[in-house]
């Protein structure tokens, strides 16, 4: 019997028998989907906090203990408000996209979690705290998905 795809018999006077290529079928997810998995929720958290974050910035720019001159990027909390409001917005997006299976949300995912640790890094003196939890799930969205995002689109 060949594994080629060609018909093949097994005794004389029988139906033939098709087999399929082995190379055909699509590889097994791996346990590793459930990190790309948990890489698109976290981009959905992390997307809906910054959305959040936003409004506060944007709505209550006193809620902040440090002045916007104490900040690594001196500009008005209404400003950092619609940056973490619209990178929140787009990683929401994107977050559902990985979800979906889609590669191009993959990338977006990464660029937004990277764009994600700079703006937290400038936020820090602002929300130490949160700016360095967001950060590290930053890191743990990009690992997921550049390593692993792949295996999603079984």
């Amino acid at each position: 019997m060949s594994d080629t795809g060609r018909t093949t018999s097994s005794a004389p006077g029988s139906t033939p028998v098709t087999r399929r290529a082995a190379r055909t079928t699509a590889p097994e997810p791996t346990g590793w989907v459930g990190w790309v998995t948990f890489a698109a929720i976290m981009m959905l958290m992390v997307g809906t906090f910054q959305v959040i974050n936003g409004f506060i910035a944007i709505f209550d720019p006193g809620y902040y203990l440090v002045t916007a001159s104490g900040l690594a990027v001196t500009v008005d909390y209404t400003v950092w408000g619609w940056v973490h409001l619209a990178l929140g917005a787009l990683t929401v997006g994107a977050g559902l996209g990985v979800l979906a299976g889609q590669t191009w949300a993959r990338v977006v995912g990464m660029i937004f979690a990277g764009v994600s640790l700079i703006v937290n890094l400038g936020f820090t003196a602002a929300y130490p705290v949160w700016s360095l939890t967001v950060m590290a799930l930053d890191v743990l969205v990009i690992y997921a998905l550049a390593v692993h995002g792949r295996e999603m689109q079984l």
